[in-house]
């Protein structure tokens, strides 16, 4: 098969990285478009009404090329476009008012960086609030303050590489000014679910949850352990501070009994989180 020579959606010269080949130019039509349909999806934005076809139509003829131009389409220019009609476009135009609101969490997934998925979009957000704050952790990070990486390895499941991959493209200028343009057309850059708030006796502990609670779904209490600086894991080993029990425990309450781990009720849960 032989070599392309050029990208065959905007003609630049393709480069090399490792065994791939890609295409440099970040205002490629194909890539951008490919952008737009992550930001809108419901793992991102979630914006109700902008499909594959949509997002071919108001990047070739209402000249969106990135995010933030989504936020300027109105119900008059998307109504001109080929099956959409004037009910359509009001439907789009009010799917992009709602995705303003959804929170940090889904602007970070909804800009593809490397390594920064749904998770750890989530975590990076309800650990420190507000895209503010984690710009000023990247500039830390960029003037050589050790303290913004570990801060960021902070996060469970998160190693060095990657905190420094987070803080490194949260420093580009490029990425600075997609999340500018977005703050400008007003959508909300703080987390929208329960900011960490360290509890001494939970922040930086273990939890494993397993049964079922009397009150609790085990969503909620993973949320709460999380919002109190802890960590929860799916599993009993020697490193797990607590197992939180309900009913039909099973062989984690076992396991945890045989490892000497503390065990918790829903009640004691309760009294470490401190209500």
């Amino acid at each position: 098969v032989p070599r392309p020579t050029a990208c065959p959606s905007c003609g630049a010269p393709p480069e090399q990285d490792e065994v791939f080949l890609h295409c440099p130019n970040p205002a490629c039509p194909a890539q951008v478009r490919e952008r737009l349909r992550h930001f809108a999806s419901r793992s991102a934005m979630d914006i109700e009404g902008l499909g594959e076809a949509v997002v071919d139509q108001v990047v070739t003829h209402c000249g969106v090329r990135g995010p933030a131009d989504l936020f300027a389409l109105t119900v008059e220019r998307l109504a001109g476009l080929e099956r959409m009609g004037a009910k359509s476009a009001a439907n789009l135009v009010a799917g992009l008012e709602v995705a303003k609101g959804r929170g940090l969490a889904r602007v970070l997934a909804g800009l593809a960086l490397e390594q920064i998925g749904e998770k750890l979009s989530e975590d990076l957000a309800a650990r420190f609030g507000t895209l503010e704050r984690l710009l000023a952790l990247a500039d830390a990070h960029h003037a050589g303050d050790a303290a913004a990486l570990a801060e960021v390895r902070q996060i469970e499941g998160v190693a060095e590489r990657t905190a420094r991959l987070v803080l490194d493209q949260l420093g580009n200028a490029a990425v600075r000014a997609q999340l500018a343009a977005l703050a400008a057309a007003g959508v909300v850059m703080e987390h929208r679910g329960a900011v960490v708030q360290q509890v001494a006796g939970i922040a930086g502990k273990t939890f494993v949850l397993t049964g079922t609670l009397p009150s609790l779904t085990r969503p909620d209490a993973e949320k709460l352990i999380k919002a109190a600086g802890g960590k929860t894991s799916g599993s009993v080993s020697k490193k797990t501070d607590y197992v939180v029990a309900g009913a039909e425990a099973g062989s984690k309450l076992t396991k945890a009994q045989e490892l000497g781990v503390t065990i918790l009720d829903e009640a004691g849960l309760r009294a470490l989180l401190g209500g």
